[in-house]
């Protein structure tokens, strides 16, 4: 039995970026000797188990072989005999498929050191063009490297296109095509995962509500500057977008509704965010209220980072975090409360956030002005 260290903590070793997690490929064992060892079992459709004290994953050496459509459309074949060259060569790119051996020799059968000073995104073998997923994986690692100056390979770019053209990144389920997007977003340079789809022609069919443009990538450049959050992200690039394509897009992805509703919310209150400061009090209690802010102030922070992104005036956003605020201190006194019933007490409530917001000074410049 041999146990390697391979894939992105090699590669992220080399490139001196922090590893986050390591995987490991073990040569010449079976499950049943695994088990011995005390590792756990957690693969469903090959042999992955957990080391007993790290919880860090083992895989056994393993080939794929294609048997039909799409990235569910392989068998697994795994067993003492598979070689580590032979599991490496199953990989997407050469820059994933090295490893480290216990003595921390590298093996690199496929070029992944020379890619990496190359800056160089290519495949391992023409394997590749057998997994949809590929197609995405690539783009993702376009948008988490090319800050450090990679770029796709030629003939990569020429097997995407042809993947495209014969359908199968069509096969994509809806499930894979969000994780790959959710985790593009949250990336150095999030833009590059739909440039390099739209290079490839994959954009159009595995985001077809998606209108990728200048602006679009503009936003999502501002948005990236200004949060880490992927909910802002999403929702700043598709503000531009009409909310029954945002909403058809988010159900068919099944996305979160931490992303959805702030897209939608996006998308229906930036143009009226960005004339906040030409509102009167009632007016200015209206917006905060169609966006929820005094109930759930921190997805209202994150509206105002995707209105910002998306262009809204500093100091339209200024004035409506300062009324956000001072709508929230707004309380009645308790004795007029149990004077009141029901609705009532929402109309009284409301009617002091009014009075409240028109002391704002940028409201009463308002007024001046009207």
């Amino acid at each position: 039995m041999q146990v390697y260290l391979v894939g992105g903590a090699v590669r992220d070793q080399m490139l001196g970026r922090p590893v986050t997690e390591r995987d490991w490929v073990v040569v010449g064992a079976t499950p049943a000797e695994m088990q011995q060892l005390g590792f756990r079992a957690v693969g469903r459709e090959f042999p992955v188990f957990l080391h007993p004290d790290s919880d860090e994953e083992y895989a056994l050496a393993r080939l794929e072989r294609k048997t039909a459509p799409g990235y569910r459309g392989f068998v697994t074949e795994y067993s003492p005999a598979v070689t580590l060259e032979q599991d490496l060569q199953r990989r997407d790119l050469t820059i994933n498929a090295m490893a480290r051996s216990d003595t921390d020799a590298l093996i690199d059968p496929y070029g992944g050191r020379a890619d990496l000073e190359a800056r160089r995104l290519r495949h391992v073998s023409p394997a590749f063009s057998e997994d949809p997923v590929r197609v995405l994986r690539v783009a993702r690692f376009v948008a988490r490297f090319a800050a450090l100056g990679f770029e796709v390979a030629p003939e990569t770019r020429a097997l995407m296109r042809r993947m495209v053209d014969q359908g199968e990144v069509a096969a994509l389920v809806p499930e894979r095509v969000w994780r790959e997007m959710e985790r593009a977003l949250g990336e150095t340079t999030p833009e590059q995962f739909f440039d390099t789809l739209a290079e490839c022609g994959a954009l159009t069919v595995v985001l077809p509500e998606l209108q990728w443009s200048e602006p679009q990538r503009e936003a999502l450049r501002a948005a990236t500057r200004l949060s880490n959050d992927a909910s802002v992200r999403f929702a700043a690039l598709l503000g531009g977008n009409p909310i029954n394509a945002i909403e058809t897009l988010c159900d068919r992805l099944r996305m979160p509704g931490r992303f959805s509703e702030l897209a939608t919310l996006c998308a229906r209150l930036q143009e009226g965010m960005a004339r906040a400061a030409q509102l009167d009090a009632a007016g200015l209690l209206e917006l905060l209220e169609a966006g929820d802010a005094l109930r759930r102030p921190e997805r209202f922070e994150r509206l105002l980072l995707s209105c910002e992104a998306r262009g809204t005036p500093p100091q339209a956003l200024s004035l409506l975090r300062a009324a956000a605020e001072a709508s929230s201190r707004v309380t009645l006194d308790p004795e007029r409360m149990q004077a009141l019933a029901g609705p009532a007490i929402a109309a009284a409530l409301r009617a002091a956030r009014i009075r409240q917001l028109a002391g704002l000074p940028q409201v009463q410049s308002v007024r001046r002005r009207s």
